[in-house]
């Protein structure tokens, strides 16, 4: 039996209705494997925990995830509370950074029984490959003067070392898809980071020839994946235009409700983690009909994170299964609770038996 230590942080609004559902799908997943069961350990950070505490995590609580084998993450923020940059920077970003998580990954595709936002998605299935570490996201800068007479300077940062490891993991992971890899960038109007980029591309580009590459730049590049996204196979992004085309990608599905995301640590030295595209959303908190979806769809990429990749096919199949039968939540065109969705889900697995 392998058993997953798994760190679970339910965090703010939606993510703590949808990570009990989502755990509950995890564990029929694995009960239907017989080889694998987790072992979770839940932590209450959040932006509750920072008005308490004023912290969204302890001083060691970085040491204490550090024990498991993956983060399952729900989402962070309420501005009600806690000004965002706060709370993404005091949990999110300190785990991602933290743990070396240098990459994240996200995955869209046309869902079955999801009506896509554009009428030409053609089946389409992408994944973006987002530089996690550096890039526009860096935290160097500063303010001087006061008044009229303040300046703001914001550094990106990007090393050729932080580069080469999105991109070639992004040229692998297309060698298993459709070996098309796409670089967002930006080098007509960024006169430094931007060359550099296409640069380091192009290196890594010629050590896999059998890959089909494309270089545009991110304004088009956002347009095509809203007008044409069917064209596109695996997108490679620094951490800005990553963030950006996945939001994008997540809305052409139908809802970033149904969004998934990996952040991962390339070489295992640290756990990786896993969380939804979608924040807290509180302006539904409390009525019941959060996606699950989005973490669901999130499990399934820690199941091929461990290897499972067999058993993570079926899982999205099955939610396919249950979004084409009309088993929706409202942002998706249905009237189905969080609970009957997530429900109808872990049935379909029964049958599997």
């Amino acid at each position: 039996m392998k058993t997953i230590e798994l760190s679970v942080i339910p965090g703010d609004g939606v993510g703590k209705e949808i990570m009990p559902h989502a755990l509950n799908v995890l564990d029929m997943v694995a009960e239907l494997h017989g080889g694998i069961q987790f072992k979770k350990t839940e932590y209450p950070w959040s932006c509750e925990y920072y008005l308490e505490h004023g912290s969204m995590m302890p001083e060691d609580g970085l040491e204490r995830l550090q024990q498991s084998d993956a983060v399952f993450l729900g989402a962070v923020g309420n501005p009600q509370l806690v000004p965002d940059h706060v709370s993404l920077w005091g949990l999110l970003i300190k785990i991602r950074r933290g743990f070396q998580q240098a990459l994240n990954v996200r995955h869209a595709k046309q869902i079955r029984g999801i009506e896509p936002t554009i009428t030409r998605a053609n089946g389409f299935d992408l994944i973006v490959v987002r530089e996690n570490s550096e890039g526009e996201y860096s935290e160097v800068g500063g303010r001087i003067h006061q008044g009229d007479d303040e300046i703001v300077v914001q550094n990106a940062v990007f090393t050729k070392k932080a580069t080469k490891r999105a991109m070639a993991y992004a040229f692998e992971l297309a060698k298993t898809r459709n070996n098309h890899v796409t670089s967002a960038t930006k080098s007509n109007g960024i006169v430094f980071s931007m060359p550099f980029w296409d640069e380091v591309f192009q290196e890594v580009a010629d050590h896999h020839p059998q890959v089909k590459t494309q270089s545009i730049h991110i304004d088009a590049l956002t347009a095509y994946l809203v007008s044409k996204p069917s064209e596109f196979d695996v997108i490679v992004a620094s951490n800005l235009f990553g963030d950006i085309l996945t939001d994008v990608s997540a809305a052409v599905m139908g809802s970033i409700g149904i969004a998934p995301a990996a952040n991962l640590n390339v070489d295992g030295t640290y756990p990786s983690m896993f969380e939804p595209v979608h924040g807290s959303a509180p302006d539904i908190v409390g009525k019941g009909i959060a996606n699950p979806i989005g973490q669901i769809w999130t499990g399934k990429m820690m199941l091929d994170h461990f290897g499972e990749k067999e058993l993570a096919a079926k899982l999205l199949d099955i939610v396919e299964d249950v979004t084409e039968a009309g088993i929706k939540t409202p942002d998706i065109g249905g009237s189905s609770s969080t609970e009957e969705v997530s429900e109808a889900i872990i049935e379909r697995l029964k049958q599997l038996r």
